[in-house]
């Protein structure tokens, strides 16, 4: 048993993970994955109340998770995981409204020590070919039919248009775009978005860093992925930008108003969903689909300006410029998934709001070039410390879905993090540690210091002892880029 003694009961069922017995109105239990020294803050937000709420939910199946980086969102925890049967729910909130989030890595053929001095120039025309900040528009506007194209094909359409390669679409999840997305179903505000904001960066965590590896732990794993230590990497971080925005904010709308009309009893109005076979609950995941697939096509795009800047520097053709994706991962996604359930394979609607996908090797929907090793992981940290590449395991397909956590997750608001960070020169802090740094506003770089997250390492240490996960490499950062 935990020594925690407060209202919620608990259970320690290893070091690494805790239980929330079946109590109240739950239809399953919670299982939190923490360590002991990161419970307390699960405890003191709103975090383990939201794993309650959402297992109080129809149709769950099994469990509710929380991810090591969870923390309190909106209605679900952001590093929160949940299953549903045909009689559950899809609940607009709990995919987030940043809808498919994730996180790209690009290799190259360069060690850090031969790009370090070119860094600087590289980071700054970086910092002009990718639009960042609030509200930040692309250079490609979009007409109509574009977008609604774009919208169908994902990360396909800025490849037929000469702005990648198709090696970039084999090693994306679902391969850069998901089946049933229908333009139609996104309400003028996020087309008109949509069409703005296209190869751009945002704000908040978003991020793109070219990094290092300093430290492999898997030298198979790493081989097949072209990963080696003192190579440089640039991993982008960004998603759906306003269009994805939007489209959550027009569906939970919908599905609160009419659970209100329809006196539906739920924990929590935030988590107001649609039952599955209905008309709205349809309508939102064709939404959602275009939606995942403007992400995709986003981080395409700004895939090609990476190049663009590369080939500039190193010359059109040559290795150096030659930048090829390893994967790209989502987050804050819904999908239709089959798992065993009792010993049947079961059809369910997958939520994962931060928190990505950790498919075992041999999986059918890992590109063919992975399924000796698993799914590849990415685990951003903070701007200021590591990031981690792992792959997924058969513990995880059985124990969380497939899911792991997405990042270090917060353990600061961002209103505390400029509070606490007031009078500091961050520029100058990250130059002393090595990090060549731009960032549309110094704000943006106050909410987002790495004291505002947790401790990364300790994050992916518990999902390598809870078996979620396992290490292939870290990374540090060396130069970063904010919105």
């Amino acid at each position: 048993m935990s020594n925690y003694s407060g209202s919620i009961p608990l259970e320690q069922i290893s070091p690494v993970s805790y239980r929330i017995p079946i109590h109240g109105k739950m239809k399953v239990p919670g299982i939190l994955y923490l360590s002991e020294s990161l419970l307390h803050a699960a405890l003191s937000d709103s975090t383990a109340t939201q794993v309650i709420n959402v297992a109080c939910l129809p149709g769950i199946v099994r469990h509710s998770l929380a991810m090591p980086d969870a923390h309190q969102g909106y209605g679900a925890p952001i590093g929160g995981v949940a299953a549903f049967d045909q009689t559950g729910l899809i609940v607009p909130g709990f995919v987030g409204y940043d809808i498919n989030c994730g996180v790209r890595l690009l290799r190259t053929t360069l060690s850090a020590d031969e790009i370090t001095p070119k860094l600087r120039e590289i980071t700054t025309l970086l910092f002009s070919a990718v639009p960042s900040g609030v509200g930040s528009s692309g250079s490609l506007r979009l007409k109509k039919k574009e977008l609604a194209t774009l919208l169908r094909e994902g990360a396909r359409w800025p490849v037929n248009q000469g702005f990648g390669e198709e090696s970039d679409l084999i090693f994306c999840e679902d391969n850069g775009a998901m089946k049933d997305a229908d333009p139609d179903t996104l309400g003028p505000r996020a087309l008109e978005l949509g069409a703005q904001q296209l190869g751009t960066l945002g704000s908040g965590n978003h991020f793109l860093e070219i990094q290092r590896i300093s430290s492999l732990f898997d030298n198979n794993a790493a081989k097949i992925l072209g990963l080696f230590e003192g190579q440089t990497v640039i991993m982008l971080h960004t998603g759906s930008r306003g269009l994805g925005y939007q489209t959550c904010d027009n569906y939970l709308a919908r599905c609160v108003k009419k659970a209100k009309k329809e006196k539906r009893e739920l924990p929590d109005f935030q988590l107001a969903g649609a039952p599955m076979d209905s008309y709205d609950a349809k309508q939102y995941y064709r939404a959602m689909a275009a939606a995942a697939n403007f992400a995709w096509a986003n981080r395409q795009l700004i895939t090609h300006r990476i190049r663009e800047v590369f080939a500039h520097i190193f010359g059109s053709g040559s290795p150096e410029s030659r930048l090829q994706t390893v994967y790209d991962v989502s987050h804050n996604i819904g999908r239709f998934e089959f798992h065993d359930v009792q010993g049947k394979q079961t059809r369910l609607f997958l939520h994962r709001k931060g928190a990505t996908r950790a498919f075992p090797p041999g999986h059918k929907d890992l590109p063919e070039a992975y399924r000796t090793i698993g799914q590849p992981v990415f685990i951003p940290g903070t701007m200021g410390s590591a990031s981690y590449v792992l792959l997924g395991t058969e513990k995880a397909l059985s124990r969380t879905w497939g899911s792991t956590c997405h990042g270090a997750g917060r353990k600061m608001s961002r209103k505390e993090s400029i509070r606490q960070t007031k009078g500091r020169n961050l520029f100058e802090d990250f130059s002393k540690k090595g990090i060549f740094l731009m960032a549309k506003s110094a704000r943006g770089v106050a909410e987002e210091v790495p004291e505002a997250y947790k401790d990364v390492n300790e994050v992916v240490d518990i999902v390598e002892k809870a078996e979620l996960s396992k290490r292939v490499c870290v990374m540090k950062p060396m130069a970063v880029i904010k919105g």
